[in-house]
């Protein structure tokens, strides 16, 4: 089962990333639970180093996914292998392709354990 986002994302560029004006609902069918990222909450969206060929296959991709993702990791409710299973689930809900959500899901996992609970 896919999951579901129950608002679509509203946010505002500050210095620093951009931050949420209103509310993000993600509805998890692993958690079977809903996950809302209040409004004022500041990300940075995926964090996808900039060199040109990886930027471009799965930078700027995604952002509601994204955001469900920082605001777990900063929360930390849930473990890290949950938000990054969260993550994997709300990339296929935002319509990100099979071979593009997958890279991204293993990047995380090889990657994110320096981030979490530290943003």
């Amino acid at each position: 089962m896919t999951g579901t986002f129950l608002s679509r994302l509203h946010v505002e560029k500050v210095v620093g990333g951009w931050v949420l004006t209103d509310p993000l609902s993600y509805y998890s069918p692993m958690l079977k639970d809903t996950i809302t990222v209040p409004t004022g909450f500041l990300t940075d969206f995926a964090s996808v180093p900039r060199m040109p060929f990886v930027f471009l296959l799965f930078g700027d991709v995604a952002h509601e996914a994204a955001v469900i993702h920082d605001y777990l990791y900063k929360a930390r409710w849930l473990s890290r292998r949950e938000a990054d299973g969260v993550l994997l689930e709300a990339l296929e809900a935002a319509g990100v392709s099979w071979w593009r959500r997958w890279p991204m899901w293993a990047a995380v996992r090889v990657f994110g354990g320096a981030f979490f609970g530290g943003r």
